[in-house]
């Protein structure tokens, strides 16, 4: 009955007006309440992330946030939550979900990944950090009963993949969401098999992380992952007001991105149906 009650107040949000992994062009819904806390993890690192929770006391489960290939700023800078991030928390938050940024990167002295080649937190290091970071917030006393749930936006789409890969520790993640995630990596990876249902939400023109990667992986796995492509969309499609831009990465490759504003509502409203389904 919450979830019926939750859902209306959501799509509300989604109608109205996050960037894609530059700087953002649009002012942001604000979640309720925001801090930052640290979560230590075995190797020593202390890993800091952004906690954004309801007004209210949490009505559904925690959803760890998987920022993109900008990071949420360096070690030296107070950590950030870029645009695309910050509309998502208070879409979440006022759906009644706890939402957790870990912030890879910055917690380890990182800049930025975008394009950069041999990174040295990719997916398969991110996916400690959203173990640990799952496993935490589902120990607070402010969560609700229940695994928790990803999402993630293109580098941390493709650390949702890495981090739903079996085996997983029981009941500690139920559902996903991969927005825009680099799928020729993970479907080249023998053994990888998805252990919870994910959602991939797809941009039909994306040049910087083509959808056929995805829909190929996503063919192979029916029972588990489900995608949805949005033709003539690009990178960061879900993004509020963020202009068509297109830009050269380190390594070499030009890529757009920016919104469009009828796949970001209709990405928004599955999202809204896939976390409030059972």
């Amino acid at each position: 009955m919450r979830h019926a009650l939750c859902l209306p107040a959501l799509l509300l949000l989604l109608l109205f007006g996050c960037a894609a992994d530059d700087a953002p062009t649009a002012t942001a819904r604000q979640p309720a309440r925001r801090q930052t806390v640290v979560i230590p993890l075995e190797d020593g690192t202390q890993l800091r992330a952004v906690l954004a929770l309801p007004a209210g006391v949490p009505t559904r489960p925690p959803i760890i946030a998987l920022h993109g290939c900008a990071g949420l700023g360096r070690a030296e800078r107070p950590i950030r939550l870029p645009l695309r991030e910050a509309d998502w928390a208070a879409v979440l938050t006022e759906a009644g979900h706890p939402v957790l940024f870990p912030d890879s990167f910055g917690s380890r002295g990182l800049g930025q990944a975008c394009g950069v080649r041999g990174f040295p937190a990719g997916p398969r290091v991110r996916r400690g950090d959203v173990h640990a970071a799952a496993a935490w917030a589902r120990s607070q006393a402010w969560a609700p009963a229940g695994p928790a749930g990803l999402i993630g936006w293109s580098h941390g789409g493709s650390t949702v993949l890495t981090a739903i890969a079996e085996p997983l520790p029981a009941g500690l993640i139920g559902k996903a969401v991969a927005y825009y995630p680099g799928c020729s990596e993970v479907g080249q990876t023998a053994g990888w098999r998805p252990g919870v249902p994910a959602l991939l939400l797809l941009g039909g023109a994306d040049d910087w992380t083509p959808a056929h990667f995805c829909q190929a992986l996503a063919a192979r796995f029916p029972e588990r992952l489900r995608q949805i492509t949005y033709p003539g969309a690009r990178h960061g499609f879900d993004g509020p007001a963020t202009p068509q831009t297109t830009r050269t990465l380190p390594d070499g490759r030009m890529v757009s991105m920016g919104s469009d504003p009828a796949a970001r509502r209709a990405s928004m409203a599955e999202v809204a149906g896939f976390f409030a389904g059972p």
